[in-house]
């Protein structure tokens, strides 16, 4: 019921009318049926936009943290991530990612459509990372077909770690389902998933015009940090060293 008074009542006509969303290929989501929708990952309003603007439910998984906050603001924030129909998983210890294929499956077995960025993080500087071999595995154990969609412009929207988007058009194009079933019974075989998991990111890059950068985006924000963390002892070192 929340998902609904948010999408069609109290946040979608909303977000219509400001952002005007401009899409091209909507017509390759198919009206019933399971399918996973892969998309790029720019900004956190990727989240908000694309399901707007599918008429069926798009499941997403979120970390459990997101509905676990305390007071008001926790409270906001679960009833975001549960009003736009997200998955709270368990992202603890080694299990997470196949709690997050878990969750996957079921929502595809029971029929219904489930996103997922295949980067697994939001792309630091708006191109196009390794994508994680999750999405074969989805794939290749539902059969499910996967459809490729590129967030052309949410980065200049909502950048990383701005909370007020701009007020600018948004742009979203959905690409032709993808049909791995060529690969039947394959689910397992690393060789395979990251075939398939490579063929789904050429697909993103065409549709998206991104630059496509062969490293996980998690690596590069993890040297980003570790960057960032060691950039004020330098001014110190300096200053001794010119002392000396």
């Amino acid at each position: 019921m929340l998902y609904s008074l948010l999408k069609y009542i109290i946040l979608g006509p909303w977000l219509r009318l400001i952002f005007r969303p401009v899409v091209e290929g909507r017509e390759h989501i198919p009206d019933e049926g399971p399918a996973i929708i892969a998309s790029n990952h720019l900004s956190f309003s990727d989240s908000i936009f694309m399901p707007l603007m599918v008429k069926r439910r798009v499941t997403f998984v979120a970390k459990q943290e997101y509905f676990t906050g305390r007071g008001l603001k926790g409270w906001l924030t679960k009833m975001f991530f549960v009003g736009t129909g997200t998955v709270p998983v368990d992202r603890s210890g080694g299990r997470a990612a196949q709690a997050a294929i878990d969750t996957g499956l079921r929502v595809l077995r029971e029929g219904n459509l489930f996103g997922i960025y295949p980067e697994g993080t939001r792309s630091p500087d708006g191109r196009l990372y390794r994508g994680k071999t999750g999405v074969a595995r989805l794939a290749l154990e539902s059969g499910a077909p996967v459809i490729p969609v590129a967030m052309l412009n949410a980065d200049e929207i909502q950048p990383p770690g701005k909370i007020l988007p701009k007020i600018k058009r948004v742009r979203i194009r959905f690409g032709a389902p993808m049909d791995f079933s060529r690969y039947q019974g394959m689910a397992g075989d690393r060789f395979i998933e990251r075939a398939v998991t490579d063929e789904i990111m050429y697909e993103l890059m065409e549709l998206s015009g991104r630059e496509y950068v062969d490293v996980y985006a998690q690596k590069v924000k993890s040297g980003q940090a570790k960057a960032a963390r060691s950039e004020p002892s330098e001014p110190a070192e300096q200053s001794a060293a010119v002392a000396a």
